[in-house]
């Protein structure tokens, strides 16, 4: 059978076609797709609480917390959405902060912020982690936020409710919490002994204690009102607001529908398709990676390699976790011993080379179509021009054209 398929590289997709192999494509349902501006509208006409506009009177400062460059969320959109209700409420546009949610990685420029926020973009500013303040702790660690969202009077944000490595799903407290948080809250819930717990696994909600944490963390931050968007393939398929559990809870449920597919546990080799804005660095781009052999089933048999085709335009990426990332695996004499170094500790950021190193350990990782190959081989993994050229002849390969939106599950 020849393996013939397109995936997702950059802003568009690339065929291949492998004559000398059997493969089988793993394709979501995908479920339907809304126009997100119709969706958030409805979403906070009828949320899970009160409305924002019942929230909030004149005269009160509100920071929304919005996702930055590595999220594909229409976060002009619902800012749209919500400055209306805002607006509804009472709440003069000058007294509106919009905070974009960076974590660890690097600042948005101005054309980035003018193309993701429209005519919000001149409300907007970059998070700093290093300028947050403590409000308060979770567990004994200090959450620290951005001033603006430490000093307002509602805390607000938008998210993209997306299979996420530890979280399950992102999106909730999680743009708050981690994205205008500060280093001690993302060293505390990234490091290895949260990330060994039971139940901090991808696409897992309930009994996560990842998600459990910075759940309580959010309502330290005091999370206000959520407007969230999940997707699938065929684009945005729904949207919730109000408390950010139940928006949580409930957008999990449906990507959870739309993203899953059963699969096998014996194949030679996964291509696992990144896209934009995930695969312009080697950061982001290793989520497809990790997402395959430590989700819910892992299709690949002993000695598997799977193929990452990304362009990393900006390498390993720029922003500190990203730099830290990188430290930690081109300084590495091996997977086996950067994993268990890491097992002892590291700072924020770096908690991706601890899982990639996991999963290096058992399979070979190769990134094809890149324009950075040599941060590929510097990071112990393989670097190759083209996905045939990663692929060995006669294998059993599994095609997963969108990576990052497929869950792959057990199909017994």
């Amino acid at each position: 059978m020849n393996a013939r398929s397109d995936l997702l590289l950059g802003d568009g997709r690339i065929y291949i076609s492998l004559p000398d192999s059997d493969a089988t494509v793993a394709d979501p349902p995908g479920g339907d797709a809304v126009d997100p501006r119709e969706a958030a509208d409805r979403a906070v006409a009828d949320p899970h609480g009160p409305t924002l506009s019942e929230r909030v009177a004149p005269g009160d400062e509100v920071a929304v917390v919005v996702t930055d460059v590595t999220r594909a969320t229409p976060d002009d959109a619902l800012l749209d959405v919500l400055l209306d209700e805002l607006r509804d409420g009472g709440v003069d546009r000058a007294d509106v902060t919009v905070v974009i949610g960076l974590g660890l990685h690097r600042p948005m420029g101005d054309d980035e912020i003018r193309a993701a926020l429209g005519d919000h973009a001149d409300l907007a500013v970059n998070h700093d982690a290093d300028a947050a303040v403590e409000v308060g702790d979770v567990d004994g660690c200090s959450v620290e936020l951005h001033p603006a969202v430490a000093a307002a009077d509602h805390v607000v944000s938008t998210g993209m409710v997306e299979p996420h490595q530890y979280a399950g799903f992102s999106g909730g407290a999680k743009t708050v919490v981690v994205g205008a948080g500060g280093e001690p809250i993302i060293r505390y819930t990234h490091g290895p002994e949260m990330l060994a717990r039971d139940g901090v696994r991808l696409g897992r909600v309930a009994g996560n204690p990842f998600r459990e944490t910075i759940d309580r963390a959010g309502d330290v931050a005091g999370v206000d009102f959520c407007l969230n968007v999940t997707h699938g393939p065929s684009g945005i398929l729904d949207a919730a607001a109000g408390d950010h559990r139940a928006v949580v809870r409930d957008l999990a449920a449906t990507a959870r529908d739309a993203l899953s597919v059963p699969v096998a546990a014996d194949y030679d080799a996964v291509i696992a398709g990144v896209g934009a804005p995930k695969d312009a660095n080697l950061y982001q781009t290793t989520r497809a990676a990790t997402y395959v052999a430590l989700g819910d089933q892992n299709p690949l048999r002993e000695g598997g390699r799977i193929v990452l085709p990304a362009t990393l335009s900006e390498g390993a990426g720029r922003g500190t976790g990203e730099r830290r990332f990188y430290n930690r695996l081109s300084g590495a004499e091996s997977a086996a011993a950067l994993f268990e170094e890491m097992r002892e500790g590291y700072a924020p950021g770096a908690q991706r080379a601890f899982v990639v190193a996991q999963v290096l350990r058992e399979y070979d990782v190769y990134v094809t179509n890149s324009d950075s190959p040599s941060v590929v081989e510097e990071c112990l993994m393989n670097a190759r021009p083209s996905i045939d050229e990663a692929v060995e002849p006669g294998s059993d390969v599994l095609v997963v054209p969108d990576a990052l939106n497929t869950l792959l599950v057990s199909a017994t």
